[in-house]
């Protein structure tokens, strides 16, 4: 190997070297913690940040909320419905317990929310009572059937819109949680089923407030 193709190779692994380090601090610096730990306990990351389309929906006390403003705080979107017999509140309960598990400083740094998929029964005043019974702090949203496929499209979670001429039918859809970041983008996935041990032990690093 000649003298300049040593220099060459040389020059090459520390750049290697800088861009691997930059790398590093920057998602260090965005609390993103160990890939492979996030991934055990679901968490998938975008590898670049979703812009939310400008939707409004109506949440449980008929106010108007812009989904591409949910700001200032981390979001976790679960795409269900209040009629739903099993996975809905399942997952919610196990939510509901998570917060107990996790900081009062993560606590405060994220919020639960309850996107129907089932506009049809899904009143402002029916995800009322049906939150108000996981007690939890949990936020509700619907709006018409056009908006909410626009959304559950926008962020990648699918659901199947029920035929609601059929008696107590129901609605297929996803299990998986949208992670939206504090500035109002999505930045991942967190996969069903939920692991409340594993998140509880990376959610801290992940939304931990950025000084």
């Amino acid at each position: 190997m000649s003298r300049t193709q040593i220099t060459v190779f040389v020059l090459v692994a520390i750049v290697a070297l800088v861009l691997g380090l930059t790398v590093n601090k920057v998602l260090n610096s965005k609390g993103q913690g160990d890939p492979t730990l996030l991934l055990d306990a679901g968490i998938v990351l975008l590898p670049q940040s979703r812009t939310l389309p400008e939707l409004s929906l109506t949440d449980q006390d008929g106010r108007q909320v812009q989904v591409n403003e949910l700001k200032d705080k981390w979001s976790l979107l679960f795409f269900g419905y209040t009629f739903c017999p099993d996975i809905c509140p399942a997952t919610l309960a196990q939510l509901r317990q998570l917060q107990g598990q996790l900081p009062q400083e993560t606590r405060d740094n994220l919020r639960v929310i309850l996107v129907s998929v089932d506009p049809n029964r899904d009143t402002p005043a029916q995800l009322k009572k049906y939150l108000d019974y996981f007690d939890a702090g949990f936020i509700g949203l619907t709006s018409d059937e056009k908006t909410l496929g626009a959304l559950a499209n926008a962020v990648s979670i699918p659901y199947i819109p029920a035929d609601t001429s059929k008696e107590n039918y129901t609605v297929d859809h996803s299990g998986n949680l949208v992670l939206i970041g504090p500035d109002g983008t999505q930045r991942g996935f967190i996969r069903a089923p939920i692991n409340n041990d594993k998140l509880a032990a990376q959610l801290p690093g992940l939304v931990a407030p950025q000084n």
